[in-house]
């Protein structure tokens, strides 16, 4: 075995052990958005305004993803929105790792990707919130809007509704499972 095979192994061995850490750990593992799902995520956030029959736009805050995994949608969401803050987070550390490199090597200012439970995170004055969580993130997510008071204007999630929100509008994907995206708003 050459030196670069052994290389090779053992970045391999870290990264499997580090997601199933991860998994183990958190609870789930860094699972990313289909592209279907993606597409759909990000057309509601050019929908906003328009299409949902809101009068307004996506808001002047950050766009926040939350469990932003591998960068799959933070990467195109900054990429389409140049001129605004994206921020993720992320506690699965090669996910996060990952993200961090493609953000360098792709050259975007306008990311930061923290390792942090988004949970424990400041999320005041986000616009517009992403993500693809489990049903007991979504849960864990309402009670900490609801006991900061502190609610985005919208919300985009995959596959995951709030608990006791209702979506202004739902994207049923042509997918297997007709897996759902929903567009929750919480402007007065």
């Amino acid at each position: 075995m050459s030196i670069f095979e052994i290389i090779l192994l053992v970045i391999t061995a870290l990264i499997g052990f580090s997601i199933v850490y991860s998994t183990l750990t958190l609870g789930i593992s860094p699972m990313p958005s289909s592209k279907k799902a993606r597409q759909a995520m990000v057309q509601l956030s050019d929908a906003l305004g328009h299409e949902v029959g809101i009068e307004t736009d996506i808001g002047v805050g950050p766009l926040l993803e939350l469990g932003s995994g591998w960068g799959s949608l933070l990467i195109p969401l900054a990429k389409k929105y140049p001129q605004r803050e994206v921020v993720g987070f992320e506690l699965s550390i090669m996910p996060w790792f990952i993200t961090l490199i493609l953000i360098k090597v792709m050259g975007l200012k306008n990311i930061k990707v923290y390792r942090k439970n988004f949970l424990k995170a400041d999320l005041m004055g986000a616009s517009v919130i992403f993500c693809y969580l489990f049903p007991g993130g979504m849960k864990a997510l309402a009670d900490k809007f609801n006991s900061e008071d502190a609610w985005p204007e919208f919300l985009i999630s995959n596959n995951f509704s709030l608990p006791s929100g209702k979506p202004i509008k739902v994207i049923e994907l042509d997918d297997v499972y007709k897996s759902p995206v929903y567009l929750y708003t919480f402007k007065d």
